[in-house]
């Protein structure tokens, strides 16, 4: 499953293609799983197969809309034959940081606002940084990384007048990104899909050693 995700994270990333075969290669491979896993005919894999259909059908209205292309929706749907329920909203999740993440990174390298238009260029920044930065931490928090101890350090009040003040800017700013754009991106969110799935196989599948060994390769 990772060697198929960093497959499909490469071949989106070079020709904003995913291919057929690798999506059903995965989905192919997925009774092979459910027979090494032990799982029983029902309710497990009749749960597999209707989370499958969920998701290939809900993200089929976003593809119809224009949000995503057709290969991210056979690569999710693909890989809900393989993850439980709670982990595969996991997968959605992190794939919706990661993309939100590309798509104001992206953004903001193809403004078109004037030199002199720069209150909104900064704003545009500072709006990115806060969306990488604000995914990160979330996505840290969901798989057992440690919240900040900032109530010891910051009074309550400051704290969330802080907060809602960040969530303030950062949607000004993605405003400002998605109405001052050259042209329009085609932003490869097989990267992020395929982010958020090795991200769910490194912390839930691996052992906790090898886990480590892992990330501190990875990092």
């Amino acid at each position: 499953m990772a060697i198929a995700l960093v497959t499909a994270a490469v071949t989106d990333i070079r020709r904003r293609q995913i291919d057929n075969w690798l999506n059903a290669s995965i989905a192919l491979a997925a009774p092979l799983f459910w027979w090494a896993s032990g799982l029983s005919l029902w309710p497990d894999v009749a749960i597999q197969i209707g989370m499958m259909l969920v998701v290939f059908f809900g993200l089929a209205l976003v593809f119809a809309r224009g949000g995503m292309g057709g290969g991210d929706v056979k690569l999710l749907a693909a890989l809900a034959l393989w993850l439980p329920p709670i982990l595969m909203f996991s997968v959605i999740f992190l794939t919706s940081l990661v993309g939100g993440a590309m798509s104001m990174v992206a953004g903001a390298r193809n403004l078109s606002l004037d030199a002199g238009e720069r209150v909104k260029r900064g704003l545009a920044m500072l709006a990115t940084g806060l969306w990488v930065a604000g995914s990160a931490y979330i996505a840290w928090i969901m798989h057992g990384g440690a919240p900040l101890a900032l109530g010891g350090m910051v009074p309550g009040a400051v704290l969330g007048i802080g907060m809602v003040l960040a969530l303030l800017l950062t949607g000004a700013g993605a405003v400002v990104i998605s109405r001052n754009q050259k042209s329009r991106l085609p932003i490869p969110y097989g990267v992020a899909i395929s982010a958020g799935g090795l991200f769910v196989l490194l912390t839930q599948f691996m052992p906790p050693t090898q886990a480590a060994l892992a990330a501190s390769a990875i990092g």
